[in-house]
């Protein structure tokens, strides 16, 4: 229904002429997400975030992200931790970062985890408190509405998590 008043609203002040169309807002369906590699393409993509962060005994930050930058596949991941220690671990904590280009395989893989997974409306939810993992997805036309991400499965997460350790050792 927004995207047809967002259409219709383009008509009516002429604007259809200047480059406004029915394109501007995705199809979200009635399930109110897109499923990359159906509704989002693998040449759409332009970044990833992975974050996972525990804030009680043990502090500990994980972010991995994967982006396109002039047309160049990369990778950057970094790693925080504070042992027998509470709160948000800081820069200061940094044990592991990294960032490099990774193979068109490599991409290739990292989308493989990312295919048939969920993006939806971005949501604040600072009352959940919970640790993560956040994902988000951002794609051209996104609009920077549609980014907050889920895999099809846990399986997939996993698995994620797996290449993201193998590349992180890698450093290269």
């Amino acid at each position: 229904m927004k995207r047809i008043l967002s259409f219709a609203l383009c008509i009516l002040t002429g604007l259809l002429a200047a480059g406004c169309t029915e394109e501007e807002e995705p199809d979200m369906g009635s399930a109110g997400s897109l499923i990359v590699g159906r509704d989002i393409a693998e040449e759409q993509i332009t970044e990833f975030y992975y974050t996972y962060e525990n804030i009680n005994y043990n502090a500990f930050y994980q972010r991995y992200r994967f982006y396109v930058e002039s047309g160049k596949y990369m990778f950057f991941h970094e790693t925080r931790e504070r042992p027998d220690d509470y709160g948000p671990a800081s820069e200061k904590d940094r044990t592991s970062y990294g960032t490099f280009e990774l193979t068109e395989e490599e991409w290739d893989t990292f989308y493989g985890f990312l295919k048939d997974g969920t993006v939806k409306e971005r949501e604040e939810s600072l009352e959940d408190g919970d640790s993560g993992p956040w994902t988000y997805l951002y794609w051209d036309k996104d609009g920077s509405v549609y980014q907050e991400y889920t895999f099809s499965s846990l399986g997939k997460r996993k698995e994620f998590e797996s290449f993201c350790k193998t590349l992180e050792q890698e450093d290269r």
